[in-house]
């Protein structure tokens, strides 16, 4: 920004400059032949201006990618046409998502179409599901499955926890022009395995057909190891990058990678005239790290990345080399606090059997609906579960008034009941 002061060069001038995209930093250029006395009100002025504008860094993201415009980190903005049409040249394009924002849904959706107007021969690869579900999307973009029906049959309930509303429009999408649907994951006990064994003690037929990942960048590994120090459950206030659990926590998103780079480049293989475009959460994308890369190891040089970007997101953070282009959606509105989630007032277990109950809180609803301990959860709203993630899932689920039907197996045989969740007050 810059702000003109005086009319120099007859009387002399003051110019401010604000560089939006460095905070905290203003100048200033005093213009004039002969400093004059009636100059220094305006220099007093002047001091006072540079002081303000520096102080003004919560401006500074609000232009870097505007709402509804497509920017390239580290430049400026490009016209749709053409970053769609660049894009639409590629053999993968990656989409990347923040999986509970109903607006990144939206733009994916916006995205896959225009891409499919460019590139009519077209596949979409979804991180959600794992491979062995291929079967039901088959079935689902072939028309032979309902909507119920398909989240059942992809044991969506299971494998992927949140609302399947975020996404059943770009399902239906493919559906309707019978686009290909690609399970790009492995069962998330694969990548639990890896993270406390590590990937060479997993035997070969427990790999889910995954080959071993190209080593991770220095730049992917500090992300890593950004991510892994904040777990909760460390202990150590200083964990350390030779941590053995640091190392496994890095070959276990290693293998989540690979696994969904495998999966693309084979379909981009199969058909070299398709485009194949991944759905994924953005932090497998960004910088061309994590699938991206992976995607590179196995042979396929071309790869664009496009993300979305909140307005309300830090500027310092568009680097050049984040994407190939962002496209800038509003910042979420101010959200409520929270409502906790819903609660059985159980604690449970996952035994060789299912799930078991271990106690009963005393005026609980899992109280209520006459649960007992030791009880085995065999179903949860008619969905079988196999283990305690299945069933916090499934109850986290519920909604405020709603009943939630059980199917427990105790040693007199199968017992049927209903959990009642109260009404919001």
């Amino acid at each position: 920004m810059r702000l003109i002061i005086g009319d120099y060069p007859r009387r002399g001038a003051i110019e401010l400059r604000y560089n939006r995209a460095v905070p905290n930093t203003a100048s200033a250029i005093v213009r004039f032949p002969v400093l004059a006395p009636a100059l220094a009100p305006a220099l007093a002025f002047c001091a006072l201006a540079c002081a303000l504008l520096a102080a003004m860094p919560a401006r500074a993201h609000e232009n870097c990618a505007p709402a509804g415009q497509w920017s390239i980190p580290g430049g400026g903005q490009i016209a749709a046409p053409e970053i769609l049409a660049h894009a639409a040249k590629a053999r993968i394009v990656l989409l990347g998502e923040s999986h509970d924002n109903s607006d990144h849904h939206r733009w994916e959706l916006q995205t896959a179409a225009a891409l499919s107007a460019l590139r009519p021969k077209i596949a979409l690869g979804f991180e959600m599901f794992p491979r062995r579900v291929q079967g039901a999307l088959d079935r689902w973009t072939a028309g032979e499955l309902g909507e119920q029906e398909f989240l059942q049959a992809s044991d969506w309930p299971r494998v992927w926890t949140y609302d399947a509303a975020f996404y059943l429009p770009l399902f239906h999408f493919a559906r309707l022009n019978r686009l290909p649907m690609l399970a790009l994951n492995v069962e998330r006990e694969l990548v639990r395995a890896v993270g406390a064994r590590g990937w060479a003690e997993i035997p070969q037929e427990m790999r889910e057909g995954v080959s071993t990942p190209a080593p991770a960048g220095e730049r992917y590994v500090e992300r890593l190891f950004e991510a892994y120090a904040l777990h909760p459950e460390k202990k150590d206030p200083a964990p350390a990058r030779t941590d053995p659990a640091f190392v496994r926590f890095v070959e276990a998103q290693l293998v989540w990678d690979r696994a969904m780079a495998q999966i693309l480049v084979a379909a981009a293989e199969r058909d070299p005239e398709a485009l194949i475009v991944g759905i994924m959460g953005s932090r497998h994308i960004t910088h061309g790290e994590g699938v991206a890369h992976q995607i590179e190891s196995l042979g396929i040089k071309s790869v664009e990345s496009l993300l979305p970007w909140e307005t309300n997101d830090d500027c310092a953070g568009l680097t050049s080399g984040l994407a190939t282009a962002v496209f800038g959606l509003p910042a979420p509105a101010t959200a409520a606090p929270a409502a906790p989630p819903p609660r059985l007032g159980i604690q449970i277990r996952t035994g060789p059997d299912g799930v078991i109950v271990s106690t009963i809180d005393a005026n609980s609803i899992g109280e209520a609906a006459g649960l007992q301990t030791e009880d085995v959860l065999v179903e949860v709203a008619g969905v079988p579960v196999k283990t305690s993630d299945d069933v916090r899932g499934l109850v986290g689920r519920m909604a405020p008034g709603t009943w939630l039907p059980l199917k427990v197996k105790r040693q007199t045989g199968l017992v049927e009941l209903t959990a009642r969740f109260p009404a919001k007050q």
